[in-house]
């Protein structure tokens, strides 16, 4: 495929969030977000450290081989880790977020494209790293708007993250260690602009259908099922909007549910 409309969609997704931050004053930087115990400044810190992670896979990967040791020495905690180790005075963090990301893209740009490269508990082709750089992006941005008030846009890159989320079904399952599906699941999504986005063989008795957006916010786990529109058929449909979970390593958490399953308040 020709990464550069996936790299266009990234840098665009990248400079969204910076633009909620870049005129932020230094004390708001502290504010909490959704995610417990990170403020604002660890959201863009864990970004930069990602950026950083994924220069080092694609350019040193012997470098990223020790990385992936010390993080298998803490599994639970090493992102949180990361984020921290990552704090600095906000000008700071910014220049640096900048350069890292933009470094990035140009690694990304350059990788071959047939090449895999080792990631968190897996291995990608470029173009699978850059979208998954796009859904953290997105999924953290989503977090710093979250906690500044800011209502998110809705865009068609959020196509990236639906593809991502639906590529990953198997890895939802293996990373709780639960047995892999053997059918196909069937997921179609309306799109910002009313279209629809559609994943998976048409004729897979186990299906999700609803809002694109409804979707990325639960593979990025940035919601809890039962305060999304989605709709599963079939047991391993139903299971999947439990576990799903488009980025790497550990089981993540996930958001606490605000509504219970008849959408009344929990």
């Amino acid at each position: 495929m020709d990464i550069a409309p996936l790299l266009a969609d990234l840098q665009a997704e990248s400079s969204y969030v910076d633009s909620l931050v870049a005129g932020l004053p230094s004390s708001e930087w502290s504010r909490p977000t959704p995610a417990a115990g990170w403020t604002i400044a660890h959201q863009i810190g864990h970004l930069t450290w990602t950026d950083d992670a994924a220069h080092l896979a694609i350019t040193d990967p012997d470098a990223f081989t020790a990385r992936l040791l010390s993080a298998a020495e803490d599994p639970a905690g090493f992102v949180d880790r990361g984020a921290e180790e990552s704090l600095d005075e906000p000008a700071q963090m910014l220049t640096r977020w900048r350069s890292g990301r933009d470094r990035l893209l140009a690694d990304l740009a350059a990788a071959p494209a047939g090449s895999r490269i080792a990631w968190y508990g897996t291995a990608m082709a470029p173009a699978s790293l850059a979208t998954a750089r796009l859904m953290e992006t997105w999924a953290h941005g989503l977090d710093v708007a979250e906690a500044l008030g800011v209502a998110t846009p809705a865009t068609a890159r959020l196509r990236h993250i639906a593809h991502l989320g639906h590529r990953t079904l198997g890895y939802s399952f293996a990373a709780r260690g639960l047995d892999q599906p053997t059918v196909p699941v069937r997921v179609e999504l309306t799109a910002p602009d009313g279209s629809l986005w559609t994943f998976g063989p048409a004729d897979a008795a186990d299906r999700v259908d609803g809002p694109a957006l409804d979707f990325c916010l639960l593979v990025a786990q940035r919601r809890h099922r039962n305060d999304l529109a989605l709709h599963a058929t079939g047991p391993v449909a139903d299971t999947w909007l439990d576990v799903a979970q488009a980025f790497a390593g550990p089981p993540g958490s996930g958001r606490p549910a605000a509504a219970g399953p008849s959408g009344a308040e929990a």
